[in-house]
């Protein structure tokens, strides 16, 4: 049993022989042909070490919060990184749910930084995207140290979290969400988004959204819009690898499926993993070989060996 599922059943109430009738197979759809996990497969594992928790944020910033950094053991060359984000609605949850995930991409050679982030009601969007943005900066700040390529950083985050660093892909760079906080040093190479919530304005005006957002769709339909990634598809999107549950009822399927042949669409390489059987927290801690076909995608993109 997966520390994740240890971890979320918790929370949920689900036991192992519940998630395990939801179905073990899964279907894989991809815009080309084979898959990464098909004709690259994983590197290696390399050694890491986990360094004490540490804080990202500046000493004037409204909340102290605080990064686990995983450190891939070093040669001379520079090498990528992982920002993860951990899901919750955007109110709660923490870091440690993204462990595993983490400890997976640190022994495939990513410099890993597994974050905290301010949560809803107390905090609204876009304060979250602006933690990751101050995230991003620290970790450009420490790239030298690190031995980071900061033009090989990546995106990792599941549900809430991977709507934040799907976001902070698509629009964190360029106004109006670059304003104070964002800029070039937030540019992801790639990102893997599990039961991402994709576009905001499909969802009823249920709490947890408009918690986050401080209204309803009809009292802020402008900030739905903007906080929806889907909707901030542009020229310099990077490439996607998305995957979710079929019979995912918190966050619909079709805000993966949307979201993939919209990025489709505008030419952004991507790839689908869709998950038979399994609902939003099955899908997370009953993933399959998704984990493994989203980092051999992220190898793939910012070309690791």
């Amino acid at each position: 049993m997966s520390g994740r599922f240890s971890q979320f059943a918790r929370l949920t109430g689900l036991s192992l022989a519940a998630a395990l009738l939801s179905g073990c197979g899964a279907i894989h759809q991809t815009s080309q042909g084979e898959t990464a996990l098909e004709t690259q497969g994983l590197n290696a594992p390399v050694a890491f070490t986990r360094l004490p928790a540490q804080r990202y944020t500046p000493a004037d910033w409204p909340e102290r919060l605080n990064a686990d950094v995983y450190l891939p053991e070093a040669n001379d060359d520079l090498r990528p990184a992982a920002l993860v984000v951990h899901g919750g609605g955007w109110r709660n949850r923490g870091p440690e749910d993204m462990n595993g995930i983490a400890e997976q991409l640190a022994a495939q050679g990513y410099v890993t930084v597994n974050i905290e982030h301010r949560f809803a009601p107390e905090y609204h969007f876009p304060a979250q995207v602006h933690d990751l943005q101050q995230a991003m900066r620290w970790l450009h700040n420490n790239a030298d140290d690190w031995q980071v390529d900061t033009d090989r950083i990546v995106g990792v985050g599941f549900s809430s979290g991977a709507h934040l660093v799907s976001l902070l892909a698509l629009a964190g760079a360029q106004p109006p969400l670059a304003e104070p906080y964002g800029g070039k040093h937030t540019r992801l190479a790639a990102v893997m988004a599990g039961g991402v919530p994709s576009d905001l304005l499909k969802f009823d005006d249920g709490r947890l959204v408009v918690q986050f957002i401080g209204g309803t769709r009809a009292q802020k339909p402008e900030a739905y819009a903007l906080a929806s990634p889907a909707r901030q598809i542009g020229d310099n999107a990077p490439p996607f690898f998305i995957y979710h549950g079929r019979l995912d009822q918190l966050v619909p399927v079709d805000h993966a499926t949307d979201f993939y042949a919209q990025l489709k669409a505008q030419g952004v390489e991507s790839e689908l993993y869709l998950l038979r059987g399994r609902g939003h927290i099955t899908s997370f801690v009953l993933e399959g070989q998704a984990i493994e076909a989203g980092i051999a995608f992220l190898n793939q993109q910012v070309n690791t060996p």
